[in-house]
This record gives C-alpha cells, sequence and structure tokens, in this order.
C-alpha cells in the first residue's frame, strides 16, 4: 500500500513537471490526465481535478492528445492551441513530452536536484554542453540563462572544507544562502557548488541588475560590450565579499569575470574569472575581489589566451581612443625610456605640458607612466592593442 501511494505520489510529480514544462516550450495551454481522464496537473490550476470531457466542454479546446508513460501508470498529456494560433506539430509535441518524462527520470535517479543544478552548471562553465542540452536541461531547472550573465567565482575553501560531509553540505548551502540573500533576487542569482570550496555565481549583469553599484560615466564611451557595467560588477563582488566574510568569519576570494555573449559566452566568463583569482591571490592577496583589468602587468604575464590580453588591452586604453595626442605623448614618452626633459625636446613642447599629459592620462585611465609597474603595463596595452 506504501509502495502504491508512493508511485501515485511520484507520478502526479512528473506530472506537474510535464505540465509546467511542456506549456513553456510550446506556449500553449497543457494539463495532464490519469488512466481515469482526471487532471492531476495544468498549467491552469483552476482545471486540477476536473475530468477530461468537462474540460474540453468547458473550454472547446482545439488539442493534442500524447500519451505517456511512468514506471507502471499511465496518463495523457493534453495540448492546446497556441495563443497566436500556429499549429503545434505531434511530433514534436510527443518528443517534448518524452524528453521531460527522461529528464525527470534522470533527476531521480541522482541524490538531489541540487547535485544535478550543480553538475549542469559545471559542465555548462566548462564548455562541455552543447547549446540544445543546455536549453533543456536549463528549462527543466527552472533556470533563466536568456539575460546577460557575467561570473562571479568565489573561493571559500577555508570554510567550506576540512570539515565531515554533513557540514561540507550545510555550509555550501549557507554561502550560496549569503550570495541569494545578498543580491535579494534568486532568478536574478543562479549559484553552483563546483567543488574544491569554490560556488560559481553567474549574476545577471545588465544595467538594470547593477543599477544599485553603478556610477554615472563609470564605462568609458568606447568601451565594448564585453567590459561594460564591469566597474558595477566589480563594486557588487566588493559588497558580496564583505557580507560573505560577515557570515563565514574566514577568509574569502573573489574572482570576476567579463560578460561574453551567447551560450558559450558563460564559459569564458568562467575562464575569465578563473584567472583573475587564479593569479590575483598567487600575485596580490587573497581576501580581495579579482578582475583581470586590476592585476597589472601580471594579467599579461599570466593569461595565456592572446585575444584576451588584446582584449584587455584596449579596453585599458579606451578613455584615450579620442586623444590622439596623449597617445603621441606616450609613444615619445616610451621612446625616450621615460625621460622628461628628452621626451619633451623631442614634443617640442615644455615640460610642464609635458607634465600635464601626463597628469591626464593618469586621470583618465588610471595608470600613471611615471610609476614603473604602471609605465610596463601601458606599454605592453600599447604593443598587444597593435596586434588587433
Amino acid at each position: 500500500m506504501t509502495a502504491l501511494l508512493t508511485t501515485n505520489a511520484q507520478f502526479e510529480r512528473v506530472a506537474k513537471v510535464i505540465a509546467e514544462r511542456v506549456a513553456q516550450l510550446l506556449c500553449a495551454s497543457v494539463f495532464v490526465i490519469d488512466q481515469h481522464a482526471i487532471a492531476i496537473a495544468s498549467s491552469n490550476p483552476k482545471l486540477v481535478g476536473l475530468s477530461f470531457d468537462r474540460i474540453c466542454g468547458k473550454l472547446a479546446l482545439n488539442y493534442l492528445r500524447v500519451p505517456f508513460t511512468f514506471e507502471t501508470q499511465v496518463g495523457e498529456v493534453i495540448i492546446g492551441k497556441s495563443p497566436n494560433g500556429e499549429a503545434i506539430s505531434p511530433h514534436l509535441a510527443q518528443g517534448i513530452v518524452e524528453l521531460v518524462v527522461n529528464q525527470t527520470t534522470v533527476i531521480d535517479a541522482l541524490p538531489n536536484q541540487h547535485q544535478f543544478k550543480n553538475k549542469f552548471i559545471s559542465d555548462l562553465l566548462h564548455g562541455l554542453a552543447d547549446e540544445t542540452t543546455v536549453f533543456q536541461y536549463s528549462k527543466l531547472l527552472g533556470l533563466d540563462l536568456a539575460p546577460p550573465r557575467a561570473v562571479i567565482l568565489i573561493d571559500a575553501r577555508d570554510y567550506i572544507l576540512g570539515a565531515c560531509e554533513a557540514q561540507l553540505r550545510r555550509r555550501v548551502a549557507s554561502v550560496i544562502n549569503s550570495v541569494v540573500n545578498f543580491f535579494h533576487l534568486p532568478n536574478d542569482t543562479i549559484c553552483a557548488y563546483l567543488g574544491d570550496g569554490e560556488v560559481a555565481v553567474l549574476k545577471a549583469s545588465d544595467t538594470k541588475n547593477l543599477r544599485s553599484w553603478a556610477n554615472q560615466g563609470d564605462v568609458p564611451e568606447q568601451c565594448s560590450s564585453s567590459w561594460a557595467n564591469l566597474i558595477a560588477l566589480k563594486r557588487a563582488s566588493e559588497a558580496l565579499l564583505k557580507q560573505l566574510r560577515k557570515d563565514t568569519n574566514t577568509s574569502i576570494s573573489i574572482g570576476v569575470g567579463r560578460y561574453h555573449p551567447g551560450i558559450r559566452g558563460h564559459a569564458q566568463s568562467y575562464r575569465d574569472a578563473r584567472a583573475a583569482l587564479s593569479l590575483g591571490c598567487r600575485f596580490h592577496d587573497r581576501n580581495q575581489v579579482h578582475c583581470l583589468d586590476g592585476l597589472g602587468i601580471a594579467a599579461f604575464i599570466g593569461v595565456a589566451d592572446e585575444q584576451t590580453k588584446i582584449e584587455l588591452a584596449t579596453y585599458l586604453l579606451s578613455p584615450l581612443n579620442h586623444e590622439p595626442e596623449l597617445l603621441a605623448t606616450l609613444d615619445a614618452f616610451f621612446a625616450e625610456d621615460c625621460c622628461p626633459s628628452a621626451t619633451a625636446s623631442r614634443l617640442s613642447i615644455h615640460r610642464n605640458t609635458l607634465s600635464y599629459r601626463l597628469e591626464k592620462i593618469t586621470l583618465l585611465t588610471g595608470l600613471d607612466p611615471r610609476r614603473f609597474d604602471n609605465a610596463v603595463q601601458i606599454r605592453l596595452a600599447l604593443l598587444m592593442r597593435r596586434l588587433r
């Protein structure tokens, strides 16, 4: 008797998933009936419990009927006409229903849905999932990957690791809860535990979702979309770091990735965040927020991908895109081994004029060409930008 009740409960749960997901995918009204022709799930909750005949008589539906089975139970998925009048292919409808049933079975085979979600996000960030799979499983898990998202990678190993298995799970959940509560909206923030004490956050990175941390004039006008809102995203990450350190009372480090378009962009953003976190902790200090544009020379040395370095160089120098005089000043400054008097003579200007130009470069870019590390970074950026 207990086994029968369990099977019935599982069947009803699968029916609810089918009604919800199929309605989303086909943009149509959907309800599921059991072997007694009673609606046990529906995209319209008011239909649950009604008989098939009563529903169809009441709504006068033009519908498709798709049979399905789950373990020993049988039922039918009733799919109404699309609101826009488009015809729904019976073959497509059958395929979608079977897919949802199969995916739901896969999830049930795992210890819990969190593990399935963690693996899905890990595969997405490591570029192991094709776009079709990503679309199917994100729908199944209720994850909205449509908004622009950038990856925030949290290194919480000092807090998470070194505990027993049960405590480890609680600490992972605690970190994720802190992140979701900090950003307030669960749909705005997708979190997953990647193992080894690291939590990945897929943060909605459009202007609307970063308004709280944005200041006017943050992003240079010439900046590409990959760097758009990055300053606001870093401010949000710094505030998040303070909250996490308060909640965990341990050392936490964060790597911030840029936004990259498309499904594949999540993996690119993860690589940015991974490189920033690794290089930042190695060459700077732990317990900080690290991003590629704040790593200095280390970014040009430690990042293997040439395109990323070219994009970084372009971003760092973007405030000078409409300042040809300042770019010419930098070329002369480096050609004269950073000697002010020789540079002023080469440019036929007064040293005070040169000093003014160098100050303006510092103000616009945040990098002072009179300081060694900054000078090297600017010089490398100039060279890398010429590789475009």
